[in-house]
């Protein structure tokens, strides 16, 4: 197998309000859109991840999943310049909901979410003396 792309589908409440965050805040762009649906993609040179946005209820979802909402995840993105990104993301008026912080074993991170709850982590690594970076 040759994996070419990735994307993630989240299920939200509210498709409008979680691709105006990533389109504005996070450097996205809309691949495709329609009632209850969108296409995020930072394009074929960037790392990250390709987003679908789906609004829960919507019946293109198999029934059992419709009511579920992304929830208990973390969409965690590897940058350079973290304090940076952070300060500008407070400029735009973001709410960083985990401020920046250094773990023991290397990782510096912050997160901001979505306005459908969406966690998303920016995360930099400055490895500790002894330790290897996964």
């Amino acid at each position: 197998m040759r994996i070419t792309a990735s994307t993630i589908s989240l299920t939200v409440d509210d498709v409008a309000a979680s691709h105006a965050f990533f389109t504005e805040h996070l450097g996205y762009q809309e691949q495709a859109a329609g009632d209850g649906f969108a296409s995020l993609t930072r394009g074929v040179d960037n790392a990250a991840v390709d987003i679908v946005l789906l609004r829960r209820g919507i019946e293109v979802l198999p029934p059992n999943q419709r009511d579920q909402r992304a929830a208990g995840l973390i969409l965690a993105f590897t940058v350079t310049g973290l304090e940076a990104e952070e300060t500008r993301l407070r400029a735009e008026g973001v709410e960083i909901t985990m401020p920046l912080r250094e773990e023991p074993w290397g990782e510096r991170l912050f997160q901001v979410t979505d306005p459908s709850g969406v966690v998303v982590q920016f995360v930099e690594w400055a490895t500790p003396d002894g330790m290897n970076r996964p």
